[in-house]
């Protein structure tokens, strides 16, 4: 194993300890969406039992609009935290998003790593994305992507742009140069759907003015917002890097998810749209989803459950969905598009 391959095995072993065990989140900045309010409806006509919270989301039939985030890959640990995600969201009817493969780009390491991402064993059903970053994103790395992609079984690819957490990680890649033409010129020859999604700081009015710049239509086939709010990866690659913060400014910086929503959403207004980065609970998933998102993705908080069962993820995911449940019925919403037309109000 090169010294590159090694330290690239460390690190998604060190990135599952910080996240575990470390002060991880925003310090000063949150998602936003404490600033809405889900109305409550204390004449609702609904009966809790027959609220639908089943969606599609890609042409994917999903039970509800949840998605278990992507969180690692490459990693011994990481082929348990993954089948234990994956075996939670096929009993549930959710789908899930891979940790980054571009471990597996890398040869004989490419070929050991592989084994950490399979999951379709235990999710035959499950609509899963594999993930790549904008970096690697070339036309010369297509057929090793593509092979990536097929080798899991992957439905659609999840792009993620992370300028800053590549910024603040050692021998990170920080030329983002060209990134743009690259998304746009790659997309299609994939053959299969691509979701430009952050890692956590927010993709907001501006980057979307800058993804319509080229032809005036979105070069992709869904955006993940990752808002700031929930885990800051700024803030992660620095307790890695350096075991210590020294950067708290960069750590706290981004677009809260709330905020984030609501500016894609005006700009795209039919783009298939997920709300992750700080949601925590039912009522925010209510929320993220009132404000125009059209499923949401959980993944920080499964991580302890992952490592300890599938069932013990299973369970976590369980109570999401409940409450998220019970927010519809409680504000009248006998569906998700009921949800949607309820909306969420501001607090002024």
């Amino acid at each position: 194993m090169t010294a590159e391959r090694a330290e690239l095995t460390v690190r998604k072993r060190r990135h599952i300890d910080v996240c575990l065990d470390g002060d991880v989140g925003y310090q000063n900045l949150t998602t936003g969406l404490e600033h809405y309010r889900l109305p409550y409806n204390a004449l609702t006509q609904t009966n809790l039992d027959d609220i639908d919270l089943s969606t599609e989301f890609l042409g994917a039939p999903l039970r509800a609009p949840i998605l278990v985030g992507a969180m690692t890959g490459g990693a011994q640990l990481s082929g348990t935290i993954n089948r234990n995600l994956a075996t939670a969201a096929q009993r549930l009817g959710l789908g899930m998003m891979l940790g980054s493969q571009r471990v597996m780009l890398n040869g004989v390491f490419g070929e050991r790593a592989a084994a950490s991402f399979a999951v379709r064993d235990v999710a035959p059903d499950v609509l899963l994305f594999g993930n790549i970053g904008l970096s690697q994103l070339t036309k010369d790395a297509v057929p090793d992507i593509v092979d990536a992609l097929d080798r899991v079984g992957a439905n659609a690819l999840a792009v993620h742009t992370n300028p800053l957490q590549e910024a603040v990680q050692h021998n990170g890649d920080t030329d983002f140069a060209g990134s743009l033409d690259r998304l746009h010129d790659v997309t299609d020859l994939l053959g299969y759907p691509v979701l430009l999604k952050e890692v956590g700081h927010g993709i907001g009015a501006t980057a979307v003015a800058e993804l319509l710049a080229r032809t005036g239509e979105p070069s992709v086939a869904a955006i993940d917002v990752a808002g700031a709010g929930g885990t800051s990866w700024s803030r992660v690659e620095q307790l890695v890097r350096y075991g210590e913060v020294r950067h708290p400014d960069l750590a706290d910086w981004g677009i809260p998810t709330a905020q984030a929503i609501t500016e894609v959403r005006a700009a795209l207004p039919a783009i298939p749209l997920v709300a992750s980065g700080g949601i925590r609970t039912g009522m925010d998933a209510a929320k993220a989803l009132a404000l125009g998102a059209d499923v949401v993705a959980v993944a920080r908080p499964l991580l302890a459950p992952a490592i300890e069962s599938a069932d013990a993820a299973t369970v976590w995911l369980q109570r999401f969905i409940d409450e998220l449940r019970i927010c519809l019925h409680g504000c009248g919403a006998v569906d998700l598009r009921a949800l949607r037309d309820v909306g969420a109000t501001p607090i002024s």
